[in-house]
């Protein structure tokens, strides 16, 4: 049975707790696979940032064609090949090149925006192969972090990634807002230069990231289709992947949650991409302070208190009719806050659960039940919002939100009780 983090912690006591000091001790691999997420998210953001503008105010979408097109950009094409590169990488142990494969697909269709034009079921299928290779590349990635770093510095070394991610989540923004307020509607020069944004990412992992250690992965026991059932004898790892996928489903796109803000607080649409860059700003700068607090109060309560501060985020949204400066900032603060005490420390605690020759699998697993849960999340609050009004959605998936901290508060301490006392 696999042990998880905090037991691992208790075995090996006589190391020193980590503390903000030790961040210097993370491998520069980290630094390395982060300036790639940095030029890469530069890149995804430029054309993330814009699209509620362009497809809703812009190609006059409805709200529901909108939640496909970010269903799809968030959920579906991780979904369809997600577990599959994360089994090869593992069998094949070729982690770096699976990794270059997706980040050089998802720079390649920035190009094929071009092509796009303004036809919604194109966009689709161009944001869909952008996501496959986002699919491809996250499980590689997060195994060569998790492969490259102790386990009691597991949540610190992917806070270090996720900051450099969201530092290029900042960046790419600012660069899209720039170039539309110098050139109003010229969305094609903005996919060009997303493009050569990706291109450094793709040049950062090559030339600066070494494949990882073999003697990282244990040279006789290699992946069969025999070691998926053994991934799901953990009882850990199955309650993790399911509190994964339910709060997945709980949490609200930050598209849609922009339009929110922007509707409540009569800002001019064109403002839009600088959510997303105050929200990187956010993320950015509690990223490590939580990642270094995961690590030494525990990585369960801090993920539970990030989804609570999104509980208090629909609230605001719920109940003040008019948002002015200080509540918008106040949201986008707390938006970049939930993001750093969720996404890497559940990644970290993944990763400290799951064997390092069937990390990526297991990392692919959890992706997967998030990608769905995200999918259904954008088609079922588009069309709450499309159907009833977005009233009505903020209401239902505060409510979901709040039962699935419940039941995942229960199971996760149930289960870490377990096996503390196994």
């Amino acid at each position: 049975m696999y042990r998880f983090d905090w037991f691992e912690r208790r075995k090996h006591r006589a190391k020193a707790p980590p503390s903000a000091g030790q961040i210097a001790n993370v491998s520069p691999v980290i630094w390395r696979l982060g300036m790639t997420s940095f030029f890469t998210d530069i890149s995804s953001e430029m054309v993330y940032s814009v699209l509620p503008v362009y497809l809703v105010l812009h190609l006059h979408l409805s709200p529901l064609q909108y939640g496909a097109i970010d269903g799809v950009y968030n959920g579906l094409a991780v979904v369809l090949v997600s577990l599959t590169a994360g089994w090869m990488a593992d069998r094949s142990r070729r982690h770096k090149e699976v990794a270059l494969a997706g980040y050089g697909l998802s720079a390649i269709c920035k190009l094929f925006l071009l092509a796009a034009g303004g036809v919604w079921s194109w966009l689709i299928v161009v944001v869909g192969l952008d996501r496959i290779g986002k699919g491809i590349r996250s499980a590689p990635r997060d195994a060569l972090i998790s492969l490259n770093t102790p386990p009691h510095l597991m949540a610190s070394a992917f806070a270090i990634h996720r900051a450099l991610d969201a530092g290029g989540a900042l960046l790419g923004p600012i660069i899209a807002f720039v170039l539309l307020a110098q050139l109003p509607g010229a969305f094609d020069v903005l996919w060009m230069t997303s493009f050569l944004f990706a291109i450094l990412g793709v040049a950062a992992l090559w030339l600066y990231v070494p494949k990882p250690d073999p003697g990282l992965l244990p040279l006789d026991r290699k992946i069969s289709r025999k070691s998926l059932p053994t991934l799901f004898a953990s009882r850990r790892f199955v309650a993790l992947a399911g509190c994964g996928l339910l709060f997945s489903v709980a949490t609200v796109s930050d598209g849609f949650i922009y339009l929110v803000l922007q509707e409540k607080g009569g800002t001019n649409a064109g403002f839009l991409p600088l959510f997303y860059v105050a929200t990187a700003a956010s993320y950015m700068l509690f990223s490590i302070p939580a990642g270094v607090c995961a690590d030494r109060l525990g990585r369960t309560p801090v993920f539970l208190c990030g989804f609570a501060i999104l509980g208090l985020i629909y609230s605001l949204l719920l109940f003040m009719p008019a948002i002015g400066p200080l509540t918008l900032a106040g949201c986008l603060l707390l938006l970049g806050l939930y993001y750093a005490g969720t996404e890497g420390v559940l990644m970290a605690m993944a990763s400290a659960t799951v064997p390092a020759e069937i990390r990526t699998t297991g990392i692919a697993i959890l992706a997967t039940a998030i990608a769905l849960g995200k999918l259904g999340s954008s088609l079922l609050f588009g069309w709450i919002w499309n159907a009833f009004g977005v009233w009505y959605a903020i209401v239902t998936f505060g409510v979901i939100l709040m039962a699935v901290l419940l039941v995942a508060g229960i199971s996760l301490r149930v289960i870490d009780r377990k096996y503390l006392h196994a």
